[in-house]
């Protein structure tokens, strides 16, 4: 399947791209790179919610130049992945435990077969939280694992016991389908730059914009309530008093400051009742890390650098 090029986002050199499906039947878009000569393994990438594998081609760079192979996909109903609904602008999942089917497929029918070993793991936002829940189910088919601004929880009072009801409620009334209240059909991240709540940076931010403006069919709009029922669900999971405790996967959390779309707060709390896990915070930088200024990304894989590969759990 072709991957988009813009001019400010040409397609990285050396891709192979295709769909692979799921056993319950979802086509999923998956793209990989293969590694520079002095290969290290496999970062497999994964996306937040809204995103495609088009805006991460800056991210695939870094890691080829650090001597990494790389592989994506795109979660179902996302991306050039298949949608669940006729109305393909609503971001929609029956639960979270799909995405987890998503990723071993991908992971047996694409890493394993394809990609040279060891097998590390970067995900963002929606995309740590998937992380996080397949580390808790003891499935290691990462050595390492690290998050940016992972969807632990969201700010304020938005997971609130009245909000989660009332969800809850249409989403038995039969309205999985619709959006949430007070969303739209504009999809993320084509609005206008000032005020936005994922990167200070006005020239990434212009050229993710410019991905979907080539292909709009690329994009998503708000949640549907099923999505937001799945999410809360999920998010619920994770205050449990022993979930991160539970983990044993080695895992880096890396949390922006000024994030507006989920809790730094609850990032920090994760992390300090994890066994294996670490957390630091980038003061500055709002939710999408890797889309910001340089100053904030030069951190981020400073941090990746000392992490990953990192030395062996034993020696």
């Amino acid at each position: 399947m072709t991957l988009v090029s813009v001019p400010a986002n040409p397609v990285p050199d050396d891709v192979v791209s295709g769909t692979i499906r799921t056993p319950d039947g979802a086509d999923l878009r998956f793209a990989r790179w293969a590694p520079p000569a002095k290969r290290k393994g496999t970062v497999c990438v994964f996306t937040g919610r809204g995103e495609c594998i088009e805006k991460y081609f800056e991210t695939v760079r870094d890691l080829r130049e650090r001597g990494f192979a790389v592989a994506m996909i795109d979660w179902r109903g996302q991306g050039h992945s298949s949608r669940r609904l006729k109305d393909s602008r609503k971001g929609y999942v029956r639960d979270f435990s799909d995405f987890e089917i998503d990723v071993e497929t991908f992971v047996r029918q694409v890493v394993l077969p394809d990609c040279p070993p060891p097998y590390f793991a970067l995900a963002h936002s929606m995309g740590g939280a998937v992380m996080l829940r397949i580390s808790h189910a003891g499935k290691r088919w990462f050595d390492r694992i690290v998050l940016s601004a992972p969807m632990i929880d969201l700010p304020g009072r938005t997971t609130s016991a009245p909000i989660r009801t009332v969800v809850r409620l249409l989403r038995y009334a039969g309205m999985g389908g619709n959006y949430v209240p007070g969303g739209s059909d504009a999809l993320v991240g084509t609005t206008t730059f000032v005020n936005n709540p994922l990167t200070s940076d006005p020239v990434r931010y212009a050229r993710n914009a410019a991905i979907y403006e080539e292909d709009p069919t690329l994009g998503i709009a708000s949640p549907t309530v099923a999505w937001a029922d799945a999410a809360f669900k999920a998010m619920r999971a994770f205050k449990a008093v022993d979930y991160p405790s539970r983990i044993r996967q080695p895992i880096l959390m890396i949390a922006a400051s000024n994030d507006t779309v989920v809790s730094t707060g609850a990032i920090e709390e994760f992390a300090y009742h994890m066994r294996a896990g670490s957390h630091l915070v980038i003061a500055g930088s709002r939710h999408e890390i890797l889309q910001e200024q340089d100053r904030y990304r030069g951190q981020f894989w400073a941090a990746f650098d000392a992490y990953v590969p990192g030395t062996p759990l034993f020696g």
